[in-house]
């Protein structure tokens, strides 16, 4: 078991670590800190007893908004959890379990990662997966970093349809590094073959992109797959994993790296997380990989076990060169999406994606019916649409937010003149009812 403990320092060792850093006492230590951001003091209130405290939190959990009808997307989705998914992943033997630094004596959730990691390769039509990363935007970056190790070097190109959360967060990573990051204008909402096709050459290590994209739309990019490998780039998807019940694969169209948020595999919607992180690859690359991988082999008896290999995250290796820096795998979210894989199998896992399409293609024909409504791209989607109003995209969705319905996401939180474009998303769980609803609501205002 992995003990920490904590010991406050002194008044003798504050002095110490000032004198060390050359500051002369506590204040000098914050100059650097605007005077209007820094707190004269903490009014905290007087502690409470444990019912006061539990009355107190549960009036503040009041003010949430709830039975809102749910219409977001954007990377995360409100889809359908079985009731077995929380049953089994809260039971004991795997919710308490710590990283196993003794992975062998852990063969039960060594034996769950594996069945994960075999769901996930197949979903993705690639040959390996990691044991899991933490969450879509750090696997992203992960793919990044991975395919600089694979090229030896540094130039990236990424499309602009790719998830504007996940590519703030690659500059982020990366902003002290020798990186040179491009993003490629997507041209009527789809990647820019022409523009990439002038930009790739011997110095880009990779080719990134997202299917279906930010704004829904789906593409075959095989053929720009094709212009990265003619360079010797390599070709990273990011995907939302619930569309490949039914579009072609990364896997089909060359990939060599697949990245994405597994949140829709099981997870609810939780203000930001915990979510899952999941990385799929070609066998060739498999060293190259960051995480954990269990495999499957034999002990000395003959007898079936589970293994962690190909170990070089930053506990196993020296810092310079481990393939990753970022701890956690969250293995408890990956067990909960192998549960929900196995529990809904192939066939489920295609009607779900069914469900989700049709009803997006029943909402789209309806609500682009309403005068005043366009589609901002005329392109195959999956679940998740953007249209364009007769207004700003933040009015109508405070006005229906008093109808508690949440009717998308405002594409201009991230792209430019796009005040009027309106994301919005369809999953399994929304009925037929509450689409006509919405589409009585819109025409009400429009």
């Amino acid at each position: 078991m992995n003990h920490t403990s904590f010991i406050s320092t002194n008044t003798t060792d504050r002095d110490e670590m000032l004198r060390v850093i050359g500051a002369t006492d506590l204040d000098d230590l914050f100059r650097g800190i605007p005077a209007a951001l820094q707190a004269e003091s903490f009014d905290l209130p007087q502690g409470l007893s444990e019912g006061e405290m539990t009355r107190k939190l549960r009036e503040q959990a009041s003010r949430n908004a709830t039975n809102i009808t749910n219409f977001c997307g954007a990377g995360f989705y409100d889809h359908f959890i079985p009731a077995a998914v929380d049953a089994l992943s809260s039971r004991g033997e795997f919710y308490t379990a710590y990283t196993p630094y003794q992975p062998e004596c852990s063969q039960g959730t060594l034996q769950a990662i594996y069945e994960y990691q075999t769901a996930m390769a197949r979903l993705t039509g690639m040959e390996v997966s990691n044991a899991s990363l933490y969450d879509g935007g750090t696997a992203l970056f992960e793919g990044v970093m991975m395919a600089l190790r694979c090229t030896r070097r540094t130039h990236v190109l990424i499309d602009e349809g790719v998830n504007p959360i996940y590519r703030t967060m690659l500059r982020s990573y990366t902003r002290n590094l020798n990186i040179e990051y491009e993003e490629i204008p997507m041209q009527n909402g789809l990647a820019d073959r022409q523009a990439f096709s002038g930009k790739l050459d011997s110095r880009v290590a990779a080719v990134v992109v997202q299917n279906p994209n930010f704004f829904g739309s789906v593409d075959d990019l095989s053929d720009l797959v094709e212009q990265a490998h003619k360079v010797g780039a390599v070709a990273l998807f990011s995907v939302y994993p619930m569309s490949l019940g039914l579009v072609k694969t990364p896997g089909e169209m060359g990939a060599d790296i697949v990245t994405g948020e597994g949140q829709s595999l099981g997870l609810p919607l939780s203000f930001g997380g915990p979510y899952l992180g999941f990385m799929t690859t070609r066998k060739t690359l498999v060293r190259k990989m960051p995480g954990r991988i269990v495999g499957a082999t034999q002990d000395a008896r003959g007898r079936k076990g589970y293994v962690l290999t190909l170990q070089a995250r930053e506990q196993h290796i020296r810092r310079e060169k481990a393939t990753s820096n970022i701890c956690s795998n969250e293995a408890l979210c990956a067990l909960r999406a192998g549960i929900y894989l196995s529990l809904t199998g192939r066939n489920g896992l295609v009607r779900t994606a069914r469900a989700c399409a049709s009803r997006a293609a029943y909402a789209w024909e309806r609500l682009t019916a309403i005068s005043g409504i366009e589609p901002a791209f005329d392109h195959p989607f999956f679940n998740e649409f953007a249209l364009k109003l007769p207004c700003p995209a933040s009015e109508l969705i405070s006005r229906l937010l008093h109808e508690k319905v949440a009717v998308g996401f405002p594409v201009n939180r991230y792209y430019r003149d796009m005040d009027n474009v309106l994301l919005l998303a369809f999953t399994e769980k929304r009925t037929l009812a509450e689409i006509d609803r919405l589409v009585e609501l819109i025409g009400r205002i429009f």
